[in-house]
């Protein structure tokens, strides 16, 4: 199964993900904090916030090439900190005006559960790379909902607790 963790930032994500690597688990990892890394290097703060599309093609790239090399896996599970869907929901929430391939892409490769991480204030902070405030990720909590119910998923959401209660319920919930 192709299973994502989604959910803005700052909500845990990262640790459930460290957590499922630990425990032997097939996982591919957020690229985004490696493109930001890559161009502020290069000169760009923030490549998202001054060319969106641009960074969102990279970003999709390197998704589209997570999800098919998802298939070489002899794996019952392989799971994804985040889901192409999560590009066009940054896309919806950021108001950025973008091309079909997004949307188009995010209906072709279809995942089969999707775990959401909602907003907790008490583990949330900022860090060079994540840059918005608990409002905003309240509202890009709101789009990523919305973005994986409008292409037909039904998504899980992970309950606060210990980082091994949240593993814990995504095994159990994926059996």
């Amino acid at each position: 199964m192709k299973i994502v963790i989604s959910g803005g930032p700052g909500t845990g994500k990262t640790s459930i993900i460290n957590e499922l690597v630990s425990i032997g688990q097939i996982v591919f990892h957020e690229s985004s904090r490696e493109i930001t890394t890559k161009y502020k290097k290069l000169g760009h703060d923030q490549l998202f916030l001054s060319n969106p599309i641009k960074f969102s093609e990279i970003l999709l790239a390197n998704r589209i090439k997570q999800y098919k090399d998802a298939n070489k896996f002899n794996s019952k599970n392989c799971f994804f900190d985040r889901g192409i869907p999560d590009i066009v929901a940054y896309l919806d929430y950021k108001k950025v005006t973008y091309n079909k391939d997004f949307t188009i892409n995010s209906q072709k490769y279809k995942y089969d559960m999707i775990f959401i991480v909602e907003p907790w204030n008490e583990i949330y902070k900022k860090d060079q790379e994540r840059y918005e405030s608990f409002n905003q990720l309240i509202d890009i909590d709101y789009f990523i909902k919305e973005t994986y119910r409008g292409l037909g998923y039904e998504y899980n959401i992970i309950p606060n607790g210990t980082i091994q209660q949240r593993v814990d319920y995504i095994l159990n919930e994926i059996q």
